[in-house]
């Protein structure tokens, strides 16, 4: 567990109402090219407080990519082309329990995926590969961002449920009453496939949700209103960019404390891939592997 990686770059999603990270010095937008095609937006890369971030506008600068138009493959090729080691996924969301009230931040642990019109993995014909992901978020980050949240005096939740829709209409009352009773903590339309993409190219991740509405289900709210969350998006957007630049500040203070690189990941997320190709090396697809060559090339040689 002492093995040390490439110096620690922390990539920032960012969602709703997140279009940019105060406080960065030494920026520069620049797009990087994937072979899976258009990544969202450009990538603001700066320095804070130290750290090297990479920060990506989920839905485009202007919000102009809808959850099942984004092309989440790209997104995460870019973020892996560009060093990025650690994700921070920022996602508003709606809540399923009255003590997650619209401004509390819930650390997701688990997630349900209930869309149906996305590409969910980077693997395919031609080169098979089966990841794990019963533990589909990074402890450690997960960690960083709750004391981020005790820091920054951010009402938050340690653990979760994220339940996945396709979107981007909201969900029916019938829905919200179905998802309640399986046990989901809060719902939102981006997170799947981003988080298992991310296990598959090796990058640790977490989800920042953060809860703008009570959704449908909740007898004193109605429909979910547009306009009730933009206000509430605002208000959660000044506190996601103050954890952001404390949770770099963690993260750099146990990352870098004298060591020549970044300590492999204690929960195996960079290095999901070790176990997970089943295509024999003769057998594999070439331009499906050139394609992998930023997401999986530790494991295949490229």
């Amino acid at each position: 567990m002492n093995e040390l990686h490439q110096k620690p770059v922390l990539g920032v999603i960012g969602g709703s109402g997140v279009y940019d990270i105060d406080g960065l010095e030494n920026t520069h937008w620049r797009r990087i090219e994937s072979p899976w095609g258009e990544a969202s937006d450009e990538l603001l890369f700066g320095e804070l407080d130290g750290a090297q971030l990479v920060f990506l506008p989920r839905h485009g600068r202007g919000h102009v990519q809808s959850p099942s138009s984004i092309n989440y493959r790209a997104n995460i090729d870019v973020l892996k082309r560009a060093g990025v080691t650690d994700i921070i996924s920022l996602s508003a969301c709606g809540s399923f329990r009255e003590d997650l009230p619209p401004g509390t931040f819930v650390i997701i642990d688990q997630f349900i995926d209930r869309t149906f019109a996305r590409e969910k993995s980077f693997f395919g014909a031609g080169l098979v590969a089966h990841v794990a992901f019963g533990n589909p978020v990074c402890p450690r980050l997960g960690d960083w961002a709750a004391q981020a949240c005790a820091a920054e005096n951010i009402a938050y939740h340690r653990g979760g449920t994220y339940l996945a829709m396709e979107g981007p209409q909201f969900s029916t009352l019938a829905e919200a009453n179905l998802y309640r009773g399986w046990g989901c903590d809060v719902i939102g339309m981006t997170n799947m496939p981003e988080a298992k993409l991310a296990r598959e190219a090796e990058i640790d991740y977490a989800t920042i949700a953060m809860v703008t509405d009570f959704d449908c289900w909740h007898p004193d709210h109605g429909d979910v209103q547009v306009k009730a969350i933009i206000a509430m998006l605002q208000e959660n957007a000044d506190k996601a960019k103050a954890l952001v630049r404390r949770l770099a500040r963690e993260m750099m203070g146990e990352m870098m404390g004298g060591a020549a690189g970044r300590p492999a990941c204690p929960h195996g997320c960079d290095r999901a891939l070790e176990v997970a190709l089943m295509t024999a090396p003769e057998a594999r697809d070439n331009k499906l592997v050139q394609k992998l060559d930023a997401v999986a090339g530790r494991v295949l040689g490229v």
